[in-house]
């Protein structure tokens, strides 16, 4: 009797797989999945029920992925990471890390030390400060002629190769999971989303997001970060 109960189940979650309208949630951290931070038990729990319905998780964020793991240990939840806003593929099962991008030259964060730039953070690819040094960071891309560009998320200011960004990242992970972009639903919170809503099947933001990416998405869940992506969860468990 067990066993058939068993079999039952998993047919019954195969057959919710293949019927999902999005296959696949993808997903901003900071302002979105978490709050200051930090990713609440009920939120990890609404992602363990998508997993176990079939749907698959991906992470889309700005953060370092060094970064990631130690604020969020659960990270494996994830079927792949996409991290420095696109220009770092990670999938837990292999821990395999793809570079999508060439790093800037060493001369550039050493020319922004040079002029005072503080905090500077570098990532594998990535290179961040904040606010108010915008038009230090454009002026040094534009005198040492890189091949650049600025990416602003709140008051974060984020330096990658040009064309890199949390879209190309996600486009990267796609192919490698064997999904088309209208079968993910996306939620973020901020302007560097803007462009991962637009390219994905579903664009969400949460409540707490920026009014220029409501403007632009498809659903706006009524409840803030992880509550909002809980919302994103059970109406994906519910559309066919």
């Amino acid at each position: 009797m067990l066993k058939t109960v068993n079999y039952i189940y998993v047919r019954l979650l195969r057959h919710r797989q293949t019927i999902m309208k999005y296959r696949a949630i993808a997903t901003d951290y900071d302002g979105t999945l978490a709050t200051d931070g930090t990713v609440s038990e009920a939120t990890r729990r609404a992602l363990n029920r998508y997993r176990n319905a079939g749907g698959r998780l991906l992470l889309v964020t700005g953060r370092e992925l060094s970064d990631l793991k130690n604020v969020f240990p659960d990270v494996a939840l994830f079927d792949g990471v996409v991290a420095e806003n696109g220009a770092v593929f990670w999938q837990p099962t292999s821990e395999e890390v793809q570079l999508l991008a060439t790093p800037l030259p060493k001369e550039f964060v050493s020319s922004l030390i040079e002029q005072q730039v503080s905090p500077i953070s570098q990532g594998q690819v990535l290179v961040a400060t904040w606010q108010p040094h915008f038009d230090v960071v454009k002026q040094t891309i534009e005198t040492m002629d890189l091949e650049a560009e600025i990416i602003l998320n709140k008051q974060a200011v984020m330096i990658l190769p040009s064309g890199v960004n949390k879209t190309t990242g996600l486009q990267v992970a796609l192919a490698q999971l064997q999904l088309c972009a209208e079968e993910v639903a996306a939620i973020g919170d901020a302007e560097n989303d803007r462009e991962l809503l637009l390219y994905c099947g579903l664009g969400v933001a949460v409540e707490n997001a920026l009014p220029e990416l409501k403007a632009i998405a498809d659903r706006q869940t009524q409840a803030p970060r992880g509550e909002g992506v809980q919302e994103l969860v059970e109406w994906c468990l519910t559309t066919f």
